[in-house]
């Protein structure tokens, strides 16, 4: 099976770097992202599989992204798990309703990533 991007969005270097210890051995490329700028942009260069998406970043933040990205129609559209601090249940209500399929509470762990992904019959 051809190898999956999986596009982690986060505007903090150490998150990225963790969740790409967790998500790379799962047989995904990975491409990183600071904002949702950043992120609508790799979506030029790759097909795009996965998206592990935080919520407040700079430039353009996390929901923003997520409703331009789902308003693109030329892309075929990937996963998205919104990985952040946000935990009102408004917040998650929100992320699903416009386009999440999943949720994640930060601090995460390789079980947490894992179960979601499963879920999502990515792994």
């Amino acid at each position: 099976m051809a190898e999956r991007t999986c596009l982690i969005v986060d505007d903090s270097k150490i998150v990225r770097k963790v969740m790409r210890k967790i998500i790379e051995p799962l047989g995904f490329a990975i491409l990183e992202a600071e904002d949702g700028q950043q992120a609508l942009d790799a979506f030029e260069q790759d097909e795009i599989a996965l998206v592990m998406l935080d919520w407040n970043m700079p430039v353009m933040n996390g929901m923003e992204f997520l409703l331009a990205l789902r308003a693109r129609t030329d892309l075929t559209q990937p996963m998205v798990v919104f990985c952040t601090t946000e935990n009102e249940f408004t917040k998650i209500q929100e992320a699903l309703m416009n386009g999440a399929n999943e949720y994640v509470m930060k601090p995460f762990d390789e079980e947490i990533i894992r179960g979601k992904l499963e879920q999502l019959g990515l792994i």
